[in-house]
């Protein structure tokens, strides 16, 4: 007799609700790449570079070019999620990086030194690799939430750069020289910690005092506002308050008179947006933060104060002023394109402590256009998402991302902001954010109505009936 084999369905696996609940794994995209790029570039000491190759290249560089080439191949497709379509920061930076091979081809056209021609081509790569993460963090970064991760990447990552900073003048205990990577070295011995009166000013990780000082006053205002968003949606806020102390410590301890000028301006923004409320308190608390800085590190606000105080005799304003001549002699030898960018530089040449001089110099006219056009349209594109949104929390980040890249325009008046590494990355990283928010604002923008526009003899005609009752 044959028998019949009967099958048998497996009981289906039991999903319990733990397991619905549980959001699925994100896979990697723009802002993941953008967020390893700020962490390999404020954590690393800027002195650090890979041995074996013959261009200095940082982490945070390799991270950059890596961007260019993703945010390359990403536009031949339409499955990776790159957002595609004009917006001002892109056209702001492909004119900057149309002016920059400009500059570069006119430069090598002629003769050039080979040191020269060295420093040109490593300039151009750098700037290359700079636009390319601000095009990724435009174009990549897609939607409010990744947007908040970058930023708060920069937040968080600001505040370990300030402990770091704090230890530094605190304790004179340098961290830096125990995070030396294995296949790195360093390009200089120039030391992290700097006299200035009886103080030591200190750099963290970047490449000088006063570029310590303006990252801290760069990255300030983006640790207020997550921490005015968290207790807006009642969220854990102490931790970005923690980071704004550390922020704040930190800009104190470079004893720099670019970063007190660079919050000023921050300031001036912040307060022209903020509500009245939010503008005292922030006083109250500026107050009641310098009275515990004078109590506790005796001197410092008094440091402070006599950088400007005494302004008219400082050695350092008097060398940043005495170049202009020099400046006006080397501009007018190549006033549209420049020298060549990277070509000017210490101790071959006099060094200009101005960004604007040495762009001048090494760029032409058409050069430092093109780089305060490009901040400028990344402030306009924040200032546009802003009256776009209303949305308080995406108003209030667009306000602080417009504020931020004040710190670049003016920093750039004050020292040579450009040469230092951290400082521009942070810029090109801001610059592209405000290009992800306009892009993220205007398509959830609902549109408003049009309104009719009078004409001046309808205002006059409806001024005299409203004025005699009519």
């Amino acid at each position: 007799m044959a028998t019949s084999s009967v099958k048998v369905a497996a009981p289906a696996p039991r999903v319990s609700s733990r397991d619905l609940a549980q959001p699925l794994p994100r896979r990697a995209d723009g802002a993941t790449l953008v967020a390893f790029f700020v962490i390999s570039l404020t954590i690393v000491p800027a002195r650090l570079v890979f041995r074996g190759i013959p261009l200095s290249l940082t982490p945070a560089n390799f991270m950059a070019l890596l961007a260019v080439f993703c945010w390359m191949f990403a536009h031949f497709t339409t499955t990776l999620g790159m957002a595609k379509g004009r917006t001002p920061v892109r056209t702001a930076l492909f004119v900057f990086l149309t002016a920059m091979i400009a500059t570069f081809g006119y430069s090598t056209y002629g003769y050039l030194p080979s040191d020269e021609l060295n420093l040109a081509d490593h300039a151009l790569i750098l700037l290359v690799a700079n636009a390319g993460i601000a095009l990724m963090m435009c174009d990549g970064v897609r939607g409010q939430e990744r947007l908040d991760f970058v930023l708060k990447t920069v937040v968080v990552t600001g505040a370990a750069v300030a402990v770091i900073g704090a230890l530094q003048f605190l304790i004179e205990f340098d961290l830096t020289r125990y995070l030396a990577l294995p296949g790195l070295r360093y390009t200089s011995e120039d030391a992290s910690i700097i006299a200035r009166s009886e103080f030591r000013r200190v750099a963290a990780t970047t490449g000088h005092p006063i570029e310590f000082g303006v990252i801290c006053a760069m990255i300030l205002p983006l640790a207020a506002h997550y921490g005015f968003k968290a207790r807006e949606l009642a969220q854990p806020a102490l931790r970005w308050w923690a980071c704004v102390g550390m922020i704040a410590l930190g800009l104190m301890f470079s004893v720099s008179r670019s970063a007190v000028l660079s919050l000023a301006g921050v300031a001036f923004v912040l307060f022209l947006g903020w509500p009245a409320r939010r503008r005292v308190q922030a006083v109250l608390v500026a107050v009641v933060f310098l009275i515990g800085m004078r109590i506790a590190v005796p001197g410092l606000i008094n440091t402070f104060y006599n950088l400007f105080a005494n302004a008219g005799s400082d050695d350092s304003i008097q060398y940043r002023t005495h170049d202009y001549d020099v400046a006006a002699y080397e501009l007018a030898k190549h006033l549209w394109l420049g020298r060549g960018m990277g070509t000017w530089y210490a101790p071959k040449h006099q060094v200009f402590d101005n960004q604007y001089l040495l762009s001048a110099v090494e760029t032409g006219l058409l050069g430092i256009g093109a780089v305060v056009a490009m901040f400028v349209c990344g402030i306009y594109s924040a200032l546009r998402a802003r009256h776009l949104s209303t949305d308080p929390m995406t108003r209030d980040l667009a306000l602080t991302l417009a504020a931020c890249l004040v710190v670049p325009l003016i920093g750039a008046a004050t020292f040579d902001l450009m040469s230092f590494a951290t400082v521009t990355g942070l810029s090109f990283v801001l610059i592209g954010a405000t290009g992800a928010l306009l892009r993220t604002t205007a398509s959830t923008a609902v549109p408003r109505p049009r309104t009719h526009r009078l004409t001046w003899r309808e205002a006059a005609r409806l001024g005299v009936r409203r004025l005699f009752g009519r």
